[in-house]
């Protein structure tokens, strides 16, 4: 059993716990401490049940904690007869577990934070590296986050929107550190996935897998930013586009459209294209249509106007993008692209060097500098 087989362990082992009657943050100490201790013993002499060793080790770690705590306290614990080591069907309990760790009232990066530990089985200091944080920052973050619902029940409805929400924002993080946080986000939603039918869930493994079959194509030497149009196609990864296509179909044919299967649709499009110029931007402005409608986001009025100016020329587009706040992230960028596809290079030029100075990272800067310096050059030449 490898590394990321054991985790996947963890949220079920974790609500094993809670039914004998641990509350969450001794319950997911206690599976931390058997999983690091699995992790130690297992290579040289693994068990024949994984999961019944870490439920039965984890058991044992949370009453010792307990008599301890309860002995400083001066007063006694009762525990019963320590309960067999195979554990009964956790489904339910796991699927709540996310719900918990997701919760509405905490902070996105400490549920963040929180799901990659309890769910996703990640200890604090593979987190801390993650997020390029001191270990004790991360682990001060996680602890404020289980004394925040510590008085919670496994048994509350959840909100399945919050978990969607904290998994992609864990994807997004991509790679940083010694974990690549968008694989881990992929397993913990496949976890997900297996537990519930929900389509929207489906939606966002689909996307997840979509984005990440691109994703050796999107640096180029040194880092460098490659958008999606001059991104070498041969390099997407064709298993993973396969498998997302078909999830995203078996998601659709519930007939219950969600943003993660509206942005998965747009992305399988992409991923279809057999060349930039192939793309069917038609279908996909029609996608951004769908997806306004679920959520009127101003990012998607600034993407679609993108695919407006595709579909229907320049013109199109700078007057779709006349109705998104300038203030959106990346309004220059796409103004600036746009205005170059109408032939205003000067303007284009202008637009490409703002846009460089509000990006948020240096690849992203250094990639506009250059845009906003070829820009400039071909504006020159054609005086």
């Amino acid at each position: 059993m490898d590394t990321a087989e054991l985790r996947d362990l963890v949220p079920a082992v974790i609500a094993v716990l809670g039914r004998r009657g641990a509350d969450f943050a001794s319950a997911e100490d206690a599976v931390q401490e058997a999983l690091i201790r699995a992790l130690e013993t297992w290579a040289d002499d693994p068990p024949r049940d994984p999961k019944g060793w870490l439920v039965a080790v984890a058991w044992r770690k949370f009453l010792d904690a307990a008599r301890s705590e309860a002995s400083r306290r001066d007063r006694e614990v009762v525990v019963d007869a320590e309960p067999a080591a195979e554990p009964g069907p956790a489904t339910d309990d796991t699927l709540r577990l996310y719900f918990l760790c997701a919760h509405p009232t905490l902070p996105s990066s400490a549920a963040a934070a929180l799901t990659l530990r309890a769910v996703g089985g990640l200890t604090t200091r593979q987190i801390a590296a993650a997020y390029l944080v001191p270990e004790a920052t991360m682990a001060q973050r996680i602890s404020r986050a289980k004394k925040r619902i510590a008085g919670l029940p496994l048994d509350q409805p959840g909100d399945l929107a919050t978990v969607l929400r904290v998994l992609y924002l864990v994807f997004n993080e991509g790679y940083l550190g010694d974990v690549d946080l968008a694989a881990e986000a992929m397993r913990v939603t496949r976890q997900l996935a297996a537990l519930t039918d929900e389509p929207e869930v489906a939606g966002l493994l689909a996307l997840m897998l979509l984005h990440h079959a691109r994703r050796d194509s999107r640096t180029g030497p040194g880092g460098r930013l490659v958008p999606l149009a001059a991104q070498d196609r041969r390099r997407w990864d064709t298993t993973l586009i396969a498998e997302g296509v078909t999830v995203l179909q078996t998601a659709l044919a519930r007939d219950r459209l969600g943003q993660y299967q509206a942005q998965a649709a747009i992305a399988a499009l992409h991923a279809d294209a057999r060349s930039a110029a192939e793309t069917d931007w038609v279908q996909i402005v029609e996608w951004y249509d769908e997806l306004l409608a679920i959520t009127d986001s101003p990012v998607v009025r600034l993407n679609r106007a993108v695919a407006v100016g595709e579909a229907d020329g320049a013109g199109a587009g700078l007057a779709a993008l006349a109705a998104v706040d300038p203030d959106v992230p990346r309004h220059a960028a796409v103004a600036a692209h746009l205005h170059e596809r109408a032939g205003d290079l000067e303007r284009a030029a202008g637009l490409y060097a703002e846009a460089a100075g509000a990006a948020t990272s240096v690849p992203e800067r250094d990639h506009l500098t250059r845009e906003a310096a070829r820009v400039r050059e071909q504006s020159r030449s054609t005086r």
